[in-house]
């Protein structure tokens, strides 16, 4: 298990799988975790997109410190440099429809990646705090042998991210997986670690500790769907 870490990031060593909580110490990306849960400041969508992109841009940074690179030397108009590359890109995966600027954070990032996209929802029948989570889309690349960035804003109770990553099994085992979450729940976190494998990092930006009978984060931020896209019926 890679137990490296930057020094924006934090690893908890108590879990199984390698993770780490980039809010852990002061940083810009503390400041935007502020500003996307501030309910004065949700009320700009464009804002909460743009900053929901920011932070997949800085969790791409992270992540790209442990990729595999490769050596190359490039000429330019002055002589020779030698550099360091990736030596390939990852397959970005997400769960529609709020991981779409998260998602694009991490694109503008690895620009040349290929995507997957998966659709998952809470299908409710009868009491409304009972749901089920259910997957209906799946468009992706092979994975088979790949490294996977899988993103989804919230990680509540950790249901949808396990059924994406058993969705996008059907195009292949990937190498090794990235999950990443902006703000996720003791529960999620606990719930991933035992059903995910051994080869996937957690990438978070915080953990809280509390879950509403309908399984919304707290203090969390809402609905991070509703926020960046509007309310759905």
């Amino acid at each position: 298990m890679n137990q490296a870490t930057s020094q924006s990031t934090h690893s908890l060593a108590t879990h199984s799988l390698a993770t780490h909580v980039l809010g852990d110490s002061p940083s810009l990306f503390s400041h935007l975790l502020a500003e996307i849960r501030d309910q004065e400041i949700q009320r700009d969508p464009m804002r909460f997109r743009r900053n929901l992109e920011r932070m997949g841009e800085m969790f791409a940074m992270e992540i790209s410190r442990q990729l595999e690179y490769t050596h190359r030397t490039v000429t330019t108009v002055l002589g020779q440099a030698e550099v360091e590359v990736l030596r390939e890109q990852p397959v970005l995966a997400t769960i529609l429809r709020a991981g779409l600027p998260l998602h694009q954070g991490l694109l503008n990032c690895f620009d040349r990646a290929d995507n997957a996209f998966v659709s998952a929802y809470r299908k409710h029948e009868g009491d409304a705090d009972s749901f089920e989570v259910e997957v209906e889309y799946l468009s992706s690349p092979s994975l088979q042998d790949r490294v996977v960035i899988l993103c989804d804003p919230m990680l509540a109770t950790g249901s949808s991210m396990v059924l994406a990553y058993q969705a996008l099994l059907h195009r292949g085992l990937p190498r090794h997986v990235h999950v990443v979450s902006v703000i996720a729940s003791d529960a999620g976190v606990e719930f991933v670690q035992k059903n995910l494998p051994p080869n996937t990092t957690l990438w978070l930006g915080t953990v809280d500790h509390e879950l509403t009978s309908r399984a919304y984060i707290v203090p969390g931020l809402g609905d991070a769907g509703d926020l960046a896209f509007g309310q759905k019926e």
